[in-house]
């Protein structure tokens, strides 16, 4: 997985806009993040799970997944090493976090969609 396809995959959601914060590509809908690019450094992701998603994704993922240090962290936010995620496996993160962050009808649509 590279930065590439990490931004492609994270603007392929309905409504997605990209940002920046911090110096950091993010990705957006309804003006809220729902991933980053770029952080802590190059060749790392940040999505934005539930603390059940993340603790799934760092176990069945190992050295791929792994969360945010401090709170943010704690809150479910979690960095991707790019190198080591496959991307199926990326995506299935970004979906989950833009489930998480979107309003119900976009939610909704996405689901009733796939």
């Amino acid at each position: 997985m590279t930065e590439i396809q990490f931004r492609r995959l994270a603007l392929d959601f309905p409504e997605t806009s990209e940002h920046a914060h911090g110096g950091h590509p993010d990705f957006r809908v309804a003006g809220k993040v729902f991933a980053t690019l770029a952080y802590p450094a190059n060749g790392w992701g940040m999505v934005k799970l539930t603390l059940e998603q993340q603790a799934m994704f760092a176990q069945t993922h190992p050295g791929a997944f792994v969360p945010v240090k401090g709170a943010w962290g704690r809150r479910g936010s979690t960095n991707v090493l790019l190198r080591k995620a496959k991307t199926a496996t990326v995506r299935g993160a970004l979906v989950a976090a833009w489930l998480n962050i979107a309003p119900k009808r976009l939610a909704q649509a996405l689901e009733t969609a796939r």
